[in-house]
């Protein structure tokens, strides 16, 4: 008898111990904040382009003949909102035998990421239940040219999800801060989120915007200060974490990238070869202290007549005398394009139809189109590759080489050539 009272006991006080042991578990799970989690955010727009019924505006040469359904790439959509306005979204069917199965799924799946980090698999495939298919307001039937936009589309997406998941598969299972999103600009009313890459035609796009929102009625009319010191448009990180999450999970995201030494020369030219009040003396005065010899004392007063391979030596320093600038930085650190994953994808070098061919996707107004004209220094010609070279051929071979491995990620996630045969 005794013995058997002692094991009773002891099974007692296994059983108080296991109970004691989930009740902690449980407690734990609860306390956690889902919101905290990077969100969970799949390739791309889903774009299913066929021919519409005829309406007015057509690009011409449009005809009724022919039909091609493209390749479609998944999507994320939060269930619970309502359709982006300027969108034409036919959301997939759920099944019609288990209406309330998002509803059971998606707070355990929050808790199962809270303790398993690693689960993209499942991720994915929990998202693909809410794919919404994007139907683009094309002509009366595809032409060549939009099949091949959005074939273009897919192939940039595709290289830079390769080159991010190579070299900075780490990024992807981080969370969303408001560093990753100051530079995101927002637009409630075509839900429309756009990533600003200085030099990459960002004026414009601020333009566009601005009239996307109703705040100006041509870009026209739209002077560069009001541009970039007004405060109309908002940007991501002001909004709260919910704010931020909800829109990176539902609106469409996309950025315009350039050539990488094309870009940075452009900026040396808008910023150094023209009277600047802000930054000669704050960059201007602490590059020619530094890297050139024997400098005049009004030069260093003023801090104009900065030279390129002067600026060149001031971008490799890793010690540099004044820090780094949004309009020489890394569109790979501008953006996060490996943590946040972006619907399209568009190049300066092709601006104008890729400008184009997003607003037409976003059902913007007919007679919106992406304004050609140079935003300062009209008179000047614009950077090119002629000119690009011209700038570099100042350079040391070496130069040359170590400003290209500054850049490589953005010269590999956006899949620009090489610019010098000499480089490796």
């Amino acid at each position: 008898m005794p013995q058997r009272a002692g094991t009773m006991r002891l099974a007692c006080m296994f059983s108080s111990i296991l109970l004691f042991g989930a009740a902690g578990l449980l407690l734990f799970i609860s306390l956690q904040d889902p919101t905290e989690l990077a969100p969970q955010q799949v390739p791309g727009i889903k774009f299913n382009i066929r021919p519409q019924q005829p309406h007015n505006g057509l690009p011409p040469g449009s005809s009724q003949d022919g039909d091609f359904k493209a390749p479609t790439e998944r999507v994320i959509r939060d269930g619970s909102s309502q359709t982006s306005r300027g969108l034409n979204l036919q959301v997939a069917e759920q099944s019609p035998a288990h209406p309330n199965v998002r509803a059971r799924l998606r707070p355990r799946q929050r808790r199962r990421r809270l303790l398993i980090k690693k689960m993209p698999a499942a991720a994915s495939i929990a998202a693909n239940n809410l794919a919404a298919a994007l139907v683009l307001p094309a002509p009366r039937a595809l032409d060549g040219h939009w099949v091949s936009l959005h074939q273009s589309q897919q192939e940039r997406k595709r290289v830079m999800r390769e080159a991010c998941a190579k070299y900075r598969a780490s990024s992807s299972r981080r969370a969303v801060t408001p560093r990753h999103v100051s530079r995101i600009f927002v637009e409630d009313r075509h839900r429309v989120l756009y990533c600003e890459v200085p030099k990459a035609g960002c004026s414009n796009w601020k333009r566009v915007l601005m009239v996307l929102a109703g705040l100006a009625s041509s870009t026209t009319d739209i002077q560069h200060n009001t541009v970039h010191y007004g405060s109309a448009l908002k940007r991501l990180d002001t909004f709260d974490r919910q704010g931020i999450l909800h829109r990176l999970s539902t609106y469409t995201k996309m950025l315009f990238v350039r050539e990488p030494f094309e870009r940075l020369v452009s900026a040396f030219r808008d910023k150094f070869e023209h009277p600047n009040s802000y930054y000669h003396p704050v960059f201007g005065k602490a590059i020619l202290a530094r890297y050139r010899a024997n400098a005049s004392r009004e030069a260093l007063r003023t801090g104009s007549g900065v030279r390129f391979p002067e600026f060149v030596q001031y971008l490799l320093d890793v010690h540099r005398p004044v820090g780094m600038d949004i309009h020489w930085d890394h569109v790979s650190r501008l953006c996060s394009p490996c943590l946040i994953d972006y619907d399209f994808v568009g190049k300066f070098e092709s601006m104008e139809d890729d400008a184009n061919f997003f607003l037409r996707l976003i059902q913007a107004p007919r007679n919106l189109t992406f304004p050609r004209f140079k935003d300062r220094h009209s008179q000047e010609a614009r950077t090119t590759a002629r000119i690009t070279h011209q700038y570099f051929a100042q350079l040391s071979t070496l130069q040359r080489q170590r400003t290209y491995d500054f850049y490589y990620m953005d010269y590999l996630m956006f899949n620009y050539s090489k610019p010098f045969a000499d480089l490796y």
